[in-house]
């Protein structure tokens, strides 16, 4: 199972939107991994394209290279640099060509303009390394970075190659596209009139390199976002007609966007909220609640984890700070603050005397607890199939809401000893089912609240 997710864009923000796909692709190629597949982590970072063109020449026009080297955060220093180009572009339109002429020189392998390109993706990882440390995020393919758009270049001749050899692409004026039968679909562009490539030339590129690399017996999962739905069966399409794969091997797991008060975020105009600063935001509110600096940035990134994770991935969210640090409602610090109150249940019981539960027998809110407990795996395997983690997260929530009517309603350490030693054996598969859900989640727990 290939699981592709995260997929940032060279020398851009990793914004507060990169943070769904990440965290939802993470979460579904843990459930993949636990549930007994082989699982290949994949970040198609987006490190080629036509936009390549347009930041060299606004980096040899306007920029300064000691100014970004020096700049603690480089890749804001190349986003206000994109950003004016733009703007320069809407009142002199002739600057588009000469980004198009920037990326002909970058695709023909020109030394200067590679170079260039090069110290972008550098600058770039500085800040993606940063942040997938934060998140606790991990990828397994190509030393941990992920393959992304440019190491296909090589490649994508002999893609239209193979559709050219299967009848399937057709001029349009001077583009080269696919159509499909009965119009099933609108035309997929596969080439500009210009030769330039495009996402839809290199994802095919992509996927035929994993073809070559792991065989046919493989699945491929892409967590990008709903917007893309149509490209997505627009590319399958193409991939069964060229009979790379069956239609079950392939799946888009769409999610929603993040909304704050009803504006989308866009990198053109500028308008960005950086994932960096989120975090941050997070961490100093999180150490207000009386936290230390580590567990602060611990119960700030479970915050921010499960305020998503909550939601289908379908979902818009709402990115309300109120509801993601609340320690009363379904929110990352309630979910810890069980995972804490049990831990401390079990220390103050110490070693129990009996590993079958004594002689009290299960009735009430004991049988209860313990049957729902039960269904962990039944859980996690529906959620894995659907690829859906807010299945997971629902059932640990309703998990932590029963234990915690249990701790307050049914006598623990006070009980009689044979009653005492059942209940701490339900408060410690309590924790254990929470932990191992919350490590699914990629949700770290922490030792105090």
């Amino acid at each position: 199972m290939i699981v592709e997710y995260s997929s940032p864009n060279i020398a851009k923000p990793f914004t507060i939107g990169h943070l769904r796909s990440t965290i939802i692709g993470d979460v579904i190629a843990n459930m993949l991994q636990v549930t007994g597949h082989d699982v290949k982590r994949d970040n198609h970072v987006g490190d080629w394209g036509t936009q390549f063109g347009k930041l060299i020449y606004a980096i040899q026009e306007w920029g300064s290279l000691e100014e970004i080297e020096s700049s603690p955060r480089p890749v804001k220093v190349l986003v206000e640099l994109y950003v004016q180009f733009h703007e320069a572009a809407d009142k002199n339109p002739e600057l588009e060509n000469h980004a198009r002429e920037k990326f002909k020189l970058l695709e023909s392998g020109d030394e200067d303009t590679r170079a260039l390109w090069n110290k972008c993706v550098d600058w770039s990882w500085k800040e993606f390394g940063y942040i997938y440390s934060k998140l606790g995020i991990t990828f397994t393919e190509n030393n941990g970075r992920g393959y992304g758009e440019s190491f296909f270049e090589k490649n994508l001749q002999t893609v239209l190659e193979e559709l050219s050899s299967k009848n399937l692409l057709k001029q349009s004026e001077g583009a080269q596209i696919v159509e499909f039968e009965d119009e099933k679909y609108p035309p997929l562009m596969i080439a500009k009139s210009d030769g330039a490539s495009l996402y839809a030339t290199r994802d095919l590129a992509t996927d035929k390199f994993r073809l070559s690399t792991y065989g046919n017996d493989i699945s491929i999962i892409n967590e990008v976002g709903s917007e893309q739905t149509l490209y997505f069966r627009q590319l399958y399409e193409v991939e069964r007609l060229l009979g790379w794969f069956q239609p079950t091997q392939r799946t888009h797991v769409g999610h929603g966007l993040y909304r704050f008060k009803d504006q989308k975020m866009s990198t053109r105009k500028g308008n960005t909220i950086w994932l960096e600063d989120v975090i941050a935001e997070a961490e100093a509110r999180a150490s207000k609640l009386g936290n230390d600096t580590s567990a602060a940035s611990q119960i700030a990134i479970a915050s921010l984890k499960w305020n998503d994770l909550k939601h289908s991935p379908q979902q818009d969210v709402i990115f309300d700070w109120d509801q993601i640090l609340n320690m009363e409602g379904n929110s990352g610090p309630y979910m810890l603050y069980t995972v804490v109150r049990a831990n401390s249940v079990l220390a103050k019981a110490g070693e129990t005397q009996s590993q079958n539960g004594g002689a009290a027998p299960l009735s009430g809110e004991d049988r209860d607890l313990v049957r729902f407990i039960s269904k962990f795996p039944e859980v996690v395997l529906q959620a894995t199939n659907q690829y859906l983690p807010s299945t997971l997260t629902t059932y640990l929530f309703q998990l932590a809401q029963q234990y915690n009517v249990f701790y307050q309603s049914s006598p623990i350490l006070k009980a009689d000893e044979n009653t005492k030693i059942l209940r701490v054996m339900i408060t410690a598969a309590t924790a254990q089912v929470l932990k191992s859900g919350l490590k699914l989640l990629g949700i770290q727990t922490v030792e105090k609240m």
